[in-house]
């Protein structure tokens, strides 16, 4: 049911880790794959995806360079005749606190992730749009690389958080914007042990099978590209450890109301002050329950 068979994906940072296990699973379902990497480890990618029996292209280059963007479209639509679905998963880390962090450390990992997001978003979008104009139909799947941080707000991260925070946006204003075309976007939030993580989850157990290993996460990807998940849109999930949660939109905690046209100092002091007053002081808008997700 999941199959995405004869399908074109692209999945970006996929020389390596989760995209390189999103890749594969892509390819194993029947996709022929634009496997893209900052380095040219990508080209291996393309070979064991050769070896399961479909197609694949390499793309080296970074994300957020819009000639980069522009050469993936190309191999997916000159190369592989089509491009149905986008995997989003380049990034990178510069942790540091907000006080102590460089211009370059912010730039970089928005420029990375958000851009990133952005600019083959928008160009994939665009080729559907116009299939669509042309034909009347089109298919489209972009599957998003949020994360968990944006919603715990990580305080070693305020570039990642924000990042991150700004995909999930990214993804549910794509999902409300192609929905007529029948085009779908959700984001995932993934736990999963790699390069890139090594330093938050440490080494994998000796024995058994790693709850963090990024195959508990690649089948979802694979399903949400295929045409079984053509119902599911604009949503965020936390994926881990054979675990799938859909995380639901943030609630009203309490609504306050002047009593006048505007509010006073004294108002808002016995309203907003008394409220908080007896409030727990830890409890903000951070979203800690995710982490009780076993």
């Amino acid at each position: 049911m999941s199959s995405v068979d004869g399908k074109v994906a692209i999945v970006t940072g996929a020389g390596a880790g989760l995209g390189r296990a999103e890749a594969l699973a892509l390819a194993r379902a029947g996709a022929n794959v634009v496997v893209n990497d900052v380095t040219d480890a990508a080209h291996a990618v393309v070979a064991e995806i050769e070896e399961i029996g479909t197609k694949a292209v390499a793309v080296v280059g970074d994300v957020s360079d819009s000639e980069v963007s522009g050469r993936m479209m190309a191999a997916a639509t000159e190369q592989l005749g089509g491009l149905h679905v986008v995997v989003n998963n380049a990034g990178l880390l510069r942790d540091r606190m907000l006080f102590k962090m460089t211009d370059q450390e912010w730039d970089d990992v928005l420029r990375v992730h958000l851009r990133g997001h952005f600019l083959l978003s928008r160009n994939a979008t665009a080729h559907w749009r116009q299939e669509y104009k042309d034909s009347g139909a089109t298919y489209g799947s972009i599957i998003n690389t949020a994360s968990e941080a944006f919603l715990l707000g990580s305080a070693g991260q305020p570039n990642y958080a924000a990042a991150k925070g700004g995909i999930a946006s990214l993804t549910v204003s794509t999902a409300r914007a192609m929905a007529r075309m029948g085009v779908r976007a959700n984001a995932i939030c993934p736990r999963a042990r790699t390069a890139m993580t090594a330093e938050t989850f440490g080494d994998a157990p000796g024995d058994g099978v790693d709850p963090m290993s990024v195959e508990h996460v690649a089948p979802l990807v694979a399903y949400l590209a295929g045409p079984s998940a053509q119902a599911i849109s604009g949503q965020v999930f936390v994926v881990h450890s054979g675990t799938v949660a859909l995380l639901a939109p943030p609630t009203i905690e309490r609504k306050f109301a002047a009593s006048g046209e505007l509010w006073t100092q004294a108002e808002l002091e016995s309203a907003l002050g008394a409220y908080f007053a007896d409030r727990d002081p830890e409890k903000s808008f951070a979203a800690n329950g995710v982490l009780d997700i076993p």
